[in-house]
């Protein structure tokens, strides 16, 4: 038997939710029958898996110790020497730049995991941010159940730019409304074939994916799974000689691959993108990846833990995004 004690970052969450997070090798079904039969209680009474669990409860397990994984140890996230290019940083969140071809999470190639923040490979995003929260003393996993510093949002391995993280469930929480109910805005900077024939405007269209390849495809109509899509564009300059566009992008909705689909549909693909538009590296001016960069992030009013952030913005350092080499001369401080 092994016994919980509910913490503040366990708190307020369903008790099912809490034992699947806790016990990482149970499945859905004996984790539901487990309860049922008493094997899984609260403060040693019979539960629901509904139940709200609150601070000082007291979860028992009656299960099979094959079940329990073990926990990351302090001394693995001590023993790395934590890489990160923070943006900002306070009690509650920290906000990197995550470089291109840098993992969010160990997975596949776009770093897709449960999102869960368990830690994987050592060379993510996820992973160097819990080891320099280790190294401050703001993450001791020893004293965590079910809770780890967890990414809010993530972005493609060879997309560079803002991500965020939260350092507690609180804010984990307050922060995934915020993102889903648009409570913040990002913008992204990218270098596009050609030149649009509007200098800016607002792209609407329905998203289709495929899971076998990893692409989508962009339509005009809805169809059955396909969800909508919103890009706002502007021109901020031309390159003639390379016929390269430099664009600002609001991300009105953050669907898979949105903006290079986007793009690539109305005739202006990404430089460097062969998935979606010119496979040619030396068509591509020697890019071997997508010219795409999230470099700001705004806060909207929104009541919650983290309405200190309302109003704010944050831009990462013009510096580190490679394509704007490309376009000499730009007035950086104007976006």
């Amino acid at each position: 038997m092994r016994e919980f004690i509910i913490n503040s970052n366990d708190a307020g969450q369903r008790l099912d939710k809490f034992v699947l997070k806790t016990v990482k090798g149970i499945p859905a079904s004996l984790m539901y029958k487990s309860i049922r039969l008493k094997k899984i209680k609260v403060n040693r009474r019979r539960a629901e898996e509904k139940q709200i669990l609150e601070t000082g409860d007291t979860v028992q397990m009656f299960l099979s110790e094959d079940l329990f994984s073990d926990k990351i140890e302090a001394s693995e996230l001590m023993a790395v020497t934590p890489k990160l290019r923070i943006v900002y940083e306070d009690e509650n969140i920290i906000i990197c730049d995550k470089p291109v071809g840098v993992l969010v999470h160990s997975g596949d190639g776009d770093g897709k995991t449960n999102g869960d923040g368990n830690i994987g490979d050592r060379n993510t995003l996820i992973f160097h941010i819990q080891a320099y929260l280790a190294r401050k003393g703001e993450y001791v996993p020893s004293k965590e159940n079910s809770f780890a510093p967890s990414l809010c949002n993530r972005i493609d391995r060879n997309t560079g730019g803002i991500v965020i993280a939260a350092k507690n469930a609180t804010s984990l929480r307050d922060m995934n409304a915020r993102i889903r109910e648009d409570g913040i805005s990002k913008f992204y900077l990218c270098a596009v074939h050609g030149k649009p024939d509007k200098k800016a405007d607002t792209l609407k269209g329905f998203l289709m994916k495929n899971l076998k390849s990893n692409t989508v495809r962009v339509v005009d109509k809805e169809e059955r799974g396909a969800k909508e899509i919103i890009t706002s564009y502007s021109l901020l300059r031309y390159n003639s000689q390379k016929d390269i566009s430099l664009l600002k992008i609001h991300l009105v909705t953050g669907r898979t691959h949105q903006i290079r689909a986007h793009m690539a549909s109305i005739g202006h693909p990404l430089l460097g993108d062969g998935k979606y538009g010119i496979v040619s590296e030396k068509d591509n001016l020697g890019y071997a990846h997508q010219a795409l960069y999230s470099y700001k992030v705004s806060f909207g009013n929104v009541s919650d833990s983290l309405s200190y952030l309302n109003g704010k913005a944050f831009t990462v350092s013009i510096s580190n995004i490679p394509f704007l080499k490309e376009f000499d001369g730009m007035d950086f401080k104007k976006i």
